[in-house]
């Protein structure tokens, strides 16, 4: 799966910039707190393109509980982000997209960190990692 982390971060990453260049010279019509809200979604998706990278990197070494943080970031950003980007730029409310969105991001990040604790040896079943 560590290909797919990367790559989806780094398709991720550039939908980020191209939507930064957009907020910064394109969307003044939409006003300032509906370009707020979009940049807001636009910095959400940047770190999390990262975090993405980061799964495909430590995937290898962290097991099952790093596809599951990747796929919590996948899910997360496309909610959450998406769920701001349609309010801030067609003026769409989705309801409650975005805070699950939101929540499932905290949730990848949780996995993530957790990966750091626990390998998964070659019998699949996790083991806490020594601290040496």
């Amino acid at each position: 799966m560590e290909r797919w982390w990367i790559g989806l971060g780094a398709l991720t990453g550039l939908l980020a910039v191209a939507m930064a260049a957009l907020a910064a010279h394109g969307l003044e019509a939409i006003g300032p707190v509906r370009l707020g809200m979009a940049r807001n979604a636009l910095q959400m998706q940047g770190w999390h393109a990262l975090a993405l990278v980061a799964c495909g990197l430590w995937a290898p070494r962290g097991g099952r509980l790093v596809d599951w943080a990747g796929a919590a970031f996948a899910a997360g950003l496309l909610l959450f982000c998406g769920g701001v980007y349609a309010l801030a730029l067609a003026g769409w409310p989705l309801g409650m997209l975005a805070p699950v969105g939101g929540t499932l991001l905290m949730v990848g990040w949780v996995l993530l960190g957790a990966s750091a604790w626990h390998t998964s040896p070659a019998n699949g079943h996790s083991t806490p990692r020594s601290s040496g």
